[in-house]
Formats: structure tokens, sequence, C-alpha cells
């Protein structure tokens, strides 16, 4: 792991990870598991990776992967499950601060799955257009984030939770589509808002909706 990191925003997470022994269910994404099932491996960069499930996925399908989170206590427990599953080998874990981040290689295939943060000044947009420049020619972005916060989040109550910040809205898929600017120059293979089943820290049930888009560059 690379020693690069944020400050409030480090503290923040890392608190949020220290409180719990895992703070996500331990399996990728639907949505990104179903938009990479098809391509080629190659190289990948995930923005956000957590405790490292998206990253697993991705490494057991053969990609070569770089996965950046500004919390190094989520990717020290992402490191121990990468190397459980075997494919530590195939993982290069850098603690970074997405705020200040701004790539310096390309990568044929880059991830960002959820990117919403607690944090009021999260420069979400700018990181989105930051992740856009680092795919490689021939290569995609695959984007996963939510239509509307769950029923059970403090966000939908509007205080605020994983979906965002107090008082944040959720982008719309047309905003999603404008912030990552892929008119000139891109493919767009997936754009739709897709309904995705899951259970509530409770046990509630519900059909959450989340922003689904892959896009190729020419």
């Amino acid at each position: 792991m690379s020693d690069a990191a944020g400050s409030s925003a480090q503290e923040h997470w890392n608190t949020r990870y220290s409180d719990a022994a895992r703070i996500w269910s331990g399996r990728a994404n639907a949505a990104l598991v179903a938009e990479v099932a098809e391509l080629p491996p190659g190289t990948a960069l995930e923005l956000g990776s957590g405790e490292g499930a998206d990253a697993i996925h991705l490494a057991s399908l053969g990609w070569q992967v770089t996965a950046l989170d500004v919390s190094d206590v989520a990717l020290e427990r992402a490191a121990a499950a990468a190397a459980d599953a075997g494919v530590d080998e195939r993982i290069q874990w850098m603690v970074a601060d997405l705020a200040e981040w701004v790539p310096t290689e390309s990568f044929d295939l880059v991830v960002a799955c959820f990117l919403h943060s607690r944090m009021p000044d999260f420069p979400r947009e700018r990181i989105l257009r930051r992740a856009v420049e680092a795919v490689a020619p021939h290569g995609r972005i695959v984007v996963v984030s939510h239509a509307e916060p769950p029923p059970w989040s403090k966000l939908a109550h509007g205080h605020g939770s994983h979906g965002g910040a107090p008082g944040q809205e959720l982008p719309s898929l047309q905003q999603e589509l404008d912030t990552l600017g892929l008119e000139q120059g891109w493919s767009i293979e997936t754009a739709e808002v897709r309904e995705r089943a899951a259970t509530g820290p409770d046990g509630t049930a519900a059909t959450l909706l989340d922003i689904v888009i892959r896009a190729q560059r020419h």
C-alpha cells in the first residue's frame, strides 16, 4: 500500500470502519458483476474500493487491479480478503484521498460504484471526470450510483447517510451522464436505472434503484 492519505476524510472513514468488524456485505456489486461479465480482462482501476469485494471479483476474472480508497483500515481488510481468495498478487491496494487524486496512467477499465460520501465538500463530479480521463483508448468506464436512497437510510429522511451528505440530492441518470461528459469519442453501452433486491441492517427487504452506466472510449 502507498502512504498517500487524506486527513479529515481519512479520519472520518477510518473511524467508521473501526466501529464495526465489517461495513459492507463482502459480495461484489451485482451491477458491476453483470457489466464486466463478458469483457476481456486487462488492467482495472477501482475508485473507493472499501473492503475490497469488487476488486477481488475483478481479480478473480483475471484483471490486474489498482484499488484506491482513503481508508487504510478498509484496505487492510481488503488485502486480507484478497489473500484468502487467492488473488492478492493481482491487486495493488493504494491509500489515496480521491478529492486530491489525479490519474497518472490509463486503464482498460475504470470502476466507480456508489461513490457517495457524507463529507459535505466531497468533489464527486470532479472525481468522476478524472475517472473518465483515466480510461485508455478502447477501454471502458463503469459507474454505479444510487438513484434513490434505501428506505432504511438516514438520507431517505433528510439526515444524510452513506448515500450522501445532509441536504445533498442524488443525481439523476441524465445528470450522471452530463457529469461524465461522454458525448464525443465514446459509445454508451449501458445507461439505465436498474432494480436491485436488498436487505437492510434490520432485515428489512426492499427493491432499490441504481443508476448503471457503462461506456467505451473509441
